[in-house]
C-alpha cells in the first residue's frame, strides 16, 4: 500500500526590532502562486522546523533572525494551491535591511495597516491570527 502525507513547510513571521512599531516582512514571490507571503518554505528531509525557519528566513530577506516563538500549525488540505502541506509558523525577530533573494522577486516591510490585499495561501489568516495575538495576547483557536 503506498501512503500519501502532506508535506512540512515553515513560515516566520519576522518582526524588524529595529524599526518603530516592529514592522514585518513580506516577499513578493517570484513562482506560482504569484502574489505576497510569509517568508518560508519546505522542510528539508533531516532538518528540524526550527532550522528549516532559519535556513529560509536567510534564503529569502538575507537576514539572520532569532525565533522566539512557535506560533500555530495551520493545516487546511487546500492551504497552498500546488500540494497539500501544513506549516508550522514561528515568530521571530531581525535587524538590518533585508534584501530579496532565492525565490523571493522583492520584499516589503509592512506594518499592521499597510498589509497588502494580493497574498498567497493562507497567509491573509495566518497573518490576521498573528496581529490579534500581537495586539490582545488572544491565539487562534483549533
Amino acid at each position: 500500500m503506498t501512503y500519501r502525507n502532506p508535506i512540512p513547510t515553515v513560515d516566520i513571521i519576522i518582526e524588524l526590532t529595529d524599526r518603530r512599531d516592529r514592522p514585518i516582512i513580506l516577499i513578493e514571490r517570484q513562482n506560482p502562486p504569484y502574489g505576497w507571503a510569509i517568508p518560508g518554505g519546505f522542510v528539508d528531509y533531516g532538518e528540524t522546523v526550527e532550522t528549516a525557519a532559519i535556513r529560509e528566513a536567510k534564503e529569502e530577506i538575507s537576514l539572520d533572525v532569532e525565533l522566539f516563538e512557535q506560533f500555530y500549525v495551520y493545516s487546511d488540505p487546500a492551504r497552498d494551491p500546488r500540494k497539500h502541506t501544513f506549516s508550522v509558523v514561528f515568530l521571530a525577530t531581525a535587524t538590518g535591511e533585508p534584501k530579496a533573494a532565492d525565490d523571493a522577486k522583492s520584499l516589503g516591510i509592512f506594518s499592521q495597516w499597510e498589509i497588502p490585499d494580493n497574498l498567497c495561501f493562507d497567509h491573509g489568516k495566518i497573518i490576521k491570527d498573528y496581529w490579534y495575538y500581537r495586539n490582545y495576547g488572544i491565539r487562534p483557536r483549533i
